[in-house]
Formats: structure tokens, sequence, C-alpha cells
């Protein structure tokens, strides 16, 4: 029996509590309850999106038991949107946000690095967004400053920046597992580093795997968590047909217009007049999951995270198909659920806040109707979600759901 109040989690307790002491009920009989999961690579629409798109896209999250995420591509909406959501004004999961953008064209110059850093961190931004592009010299005024403010910051390696010098200036997470595959190749092989194609897809012929453990042991020296985002390539950049990607029954809840544009990026990256090699691509993929795993095993530890919406991901739909990558490189159903649940909230700092079912925390809760520790599939069946202490039912979900797919068919 679990009591909530005011969106907390006051007791959990083994006796049958008096129904005249409660406004609402929830028969949980035969079911099971986790934390809500957190999406750690999530996208907030930009502020040209209309607000019905915008709160359409957080309920996509809230309808796949995902209770926290953290934008990657901040505005300056999305911290109203941030306290709108927190205040109980819309309904949402939990946000994190970060800044605009830091990236080649953003900050060209050591001055503009410390001036943007020291405003995005006044402005109120959770954390810096690292894009590529950004030279060395740039990268570590950027670096200085943040440290100096109080700001973390996270995502992309930039090439000039490279893996190890990233991982020794203490990312708070690298994104994609980028910069580790050309972080394998030697440095006899004296390739041009901006020839490393998608993620390092370039270079994957010229890969030495025994440099893992040296990579990994970097990351948990400098407690680098990273967030893989497996499932975009092994779905966008891979090879599997346009006509699978849109058969799949989630992109109904998009609109036709973003479709037809993933469906063209699709075919220019894979398509048969791509160039696309599935051989190499094959030991792409094998040597991500080697990296996966590895730094699952001895590194800092594993975030969940999509990367949504990107192609063919669509909000909190998206996270099944990480999960199942996740599987392919070897994580157990345990170290997946902690992934999205126990350690989001030690990377934020937030263990007291959210993340566990437990007395003091957060109601932000699944419940759903088998175990995913027997089968993460489980995950998909969910009887309704707690946000907030705010019960959302399996059928109250079904019908906003509906709704969202009507109007998607219109854009």
């Amino acid at each position: 029996h679990i009591v909530i109040d005011s969106g907390i989690i006051k007791h959990i307790l083994s006796e049958a509590q008096h129904p005249d002491n409660f406004n609402e009920q929830v028969d949980g009989s035969g079911k099971f309850v986790l934390p809500g999961l957190a999406e750690m690579h999530a996208h907030i629409p930009p502020p040209s999106t209309s607000q019905e798109r915008l709160e359409e896209t957080l309920f996509l999250y809230l309808s796949n038991g995902i209770t926290t995420i953290r934008g990657m591509l901040g505005a300056p909406n999305h911290l109203e949107l941030r306290e709108q959501v927190k205040k109980g004004e819309i309904l949402g999961p939990r946000i994190f946000t970060s800044s605009p953008s830091l990236n080649g064209n953003s900050v060209t110059s050591e001055e503009e690095a410390i001036t943007k850093v020291t405003a995005y961190q006044k402005d109120g931004y959770d954390f810096l967004k690292i894009h590529p592009g950004i030279q060395r010299n740039v990268f570590d005024a950027l670096v200085k400053t943040a440290n100096e403010v109080g700001i973390t910051f996270a995502g992309h390696v930039p090439v000039d920046v490279g893996i190890r010098h990233a991982l020794e200036s203490n990312f708070a997470s690298i994104d994609h597992i980028d910069g580790y595959l050309e972080g394998l190749v030697p440095a006899s092989e004296t390739v041009d580093p901006t020839a490393n194609g998608f993620f390092g897809y370039n270079f994957t012929p010229l890969a030495d795997v025994s440099l893992i453990d040296e990579l990994v042991a970097l990351s948990k020296e400098h407690k680098v968590w990273i967030v893989p985002t497996q499932s975009l390539f092994e779905r966008w950049f891979a090879p599997i047909s346009v006509e699978t990607l849109l058969a799949q029954p989630e992109m109904k809840y998009m609109p036709v217009s973003t479709l037809e544009n993933w469906k063209k990026i699709k075919l220019n990256s894979t398509g048969p007049d791509s160039g696309f090699d599935e051989a190499q691509w094959e030991d792409f993929i094998a040597i991500r999951r080697q990296l996966l795993k590895a730094l699952q095993d001895n590194g800092q530890g594993i975030l969940l995270g999509s990367d949504a919406p990107q192609l063919f991901n669509v909000p909190g739909f998206s996270i099944h198909h990480e999960i199942e990558s996740m599987v392919s490189a070897g994580m157990t159903p345990l170290e997946i659920i902690q992934s999205g649940t126990i350690n989001p909230a030690q990377f934020f700092g937030l263990e007291q806040e959210f993340g566990e079912v437990k007395e003091g925390l957060a109601a932000d809760l699944i419940v759903l109707e088998s175990n995913p520790l027997d089968n993460l599939s489980a995950l998909k069946n969910i009887s309704g979600v707690i946000r907030q202490g705010k019960w959302l039912s399996q059928e109250m979900i079904a019908l906003k759901l509906e709704k969202i797919a009507e109007n998607a068919s219109k854009n």
C-alpha cells in the first residue's frame, strides 16, 4: 500500500488503509510498481511549435512511463516550460534543459565562449550543450568558465578536442558514445580526424578494440556518464528499409510532414543510392556494442536515452527500441532499468527526490501488468502512470493518444 499526498510518497505500508481517508484509490493487485523512467537524451519542441503540439509531445513521453526528460537543445521558452510543469500548470515529465547549442558556429572565440557560458548559467539553464565544431582553445575557455560559474556541460565531442581531452575535461555526460570509436584508431594510422564520418563510422576498419579498456578507465576516473542512444545507429543509420520503419505503429503520433522529412533523410543516408556499406555497418555496430558493455561494466555508468524526436524516434516510444539495443549489447534487465531510474537521480545529485519507490521521494511511478525483471517488454504494457501524484489511467492514456494521432494526420 503506497500512500501518496501532494505528489510525494508519504508511506509504504503492509496493512490496508481505510478508503475514506483518501480522495482516490488505485487497485494494483497483481501488478508491479517501479519508478518513472528518465529519457536522458530528449528534445523539447522549439519555440516555433504550437502550444498544443508541445503539450502533446510531453504527453507522449508520459504515456510510456517517462516521468523525467533531459532536453538536449535548450531555448528560453524551455526555462518557462520547466517551471510550468514543476508547478503542475502543464502536464508533463520533470524537465532538465540544456543551454542553446554551443558549437563551431555559435562560439568562435575564447571571448565568445566566456560570455555565453556566463550568460547561460545566469539565465538558469541546467547544463551546457556541446555540439561539434568547437576548436580546442575555445573549448578549454568554455570549460574553465563553466567550472568558475558552476555549470556542467554534456553532449558531443568536437573533433579538435578528441575523446581523451574531453574525458579529462570532465564532461558530465558524453552522448551517442561520441568520440570513442575515433579514440580506438592508433596514432600510427595518422588519419585526418575530420574524415571520421558519422560518429567515427569511416574509421571502423582502423579501430583497435584493445584500446577500449583505456578509454573506459579514463571515463571512470573522470566520472563521465554515457548516454548511448544506440537505437539511433540500429534504426536510422542501419540497413532497415524506410517502409519497415514507417509501418511501426507509433509513427501515427508524428505529423505527416515530419515523417516525409525523415523518409528523405533516411534514403539519403542509407538508401540504395547512398553508398551505405552494410558489412562495415555490422563491424561498426559490433564495436559500439562492445564499447557500451564495457562502459556499463567498468565505466562510470550508463544513462537511458534514445534521442527523441530524431529520425524515426517517436517521443516515449523510442525508449523501448533503445532498451532492445541495450539488451543486444549484453546489459541485464536490472542494469537497463537502473539506467533509467536510480542512475539519472545520481547523475543529477537528486537521489533524495526521485529514482526509487521510497518514502519521501516524488510519486512519479509506473504501474505495470507484469514484472520487467522477467521480461523488459513488460514496460510496454502499462496499467497507468503516476506523475506528481496524478493518476493517468490506461484508459485516459489511450484516449489522449488517439487524439494526438488524429491531430498528427492533419499536419
